[in-house]
């Protein structure tokens, strides 16, 4: 059940606009036609599916943290994101399941390679979601860094193991314009 949920709740997550790209809000599906999200496959780690948003097909990828560090009472699942919309490609985020202060410093690497994210909310995004979903393809695990609730420093670790496959199934269905 709590995996259904999370899927559910990964639409929200992956609608968050980046500063740069004005969005659209999704408009309300008409009574008794609720749409959710549609799985497409399970990659080792990762998981792909699409949604509607707005009456456009939605698709994107994410893995849960393999670790976290330290366990935090209260805390929500920790999900790695890679969205492709018609209006932008590769939007990758990561819910922390807090919210992060505000201007929150968020170290991302893949492997030993930094990437740069930056907050808002409960998610932080890559500045450089191409450069993000490329670094993916090529690495094994991404590594996130950030202080958490009460000033502890959290550390998130996810695996990259399937990612290439999930990737190639979400352009697949979701292909460029």
């Amino acid at each position: 059940m709590r995996a259904f949920l999370l899927v559910l709740a990964l639409p929200l997550l992956a609608a968050a606009p980046a500063p740069e790209q004005p969005h659209k809000p999704a408009a309300a599906a008409p009574a008794g036609k609720a749409e959710g999200p549609k799985p497409i496959g399970h990659f080792d780690d990762w998981t792909a599916a699409t949604n509607s948003e707005a009456g456009e097909r939605v698709c994107y990828a994410f893995a849960r943290a393999s670790h976290s560090a330290p366990a935090s009472a209260g805390r929500g699942e920790v999900v790695l994101t890679v969205t492709q919309r018609p209006s932008g490609r590769d939007a990758v985020a990561i819910l922390a399941g807090f919210t992060y202060a505000a201007n929150a410093a968020v170290t991302v690497q893949v492997d030993q390679n930094p990437l740069e994210f930056y907050v808002a909310g409960r998610s932080a995004f890559a500045r450089d979601g191409h450069a993000a979903a490329a670094a993916f393809g090529r690495g094994r695990q991404v590594t996130a860094k950030s202080p958490g609730p009460h000033n502890a420093s959290v550390v998130d670790t996810f695996s990259l193991k399937g990612f290439g496959r999930a990737y190639e199934a979400i352009n697949k269905a979701c292909p460029p314009k």
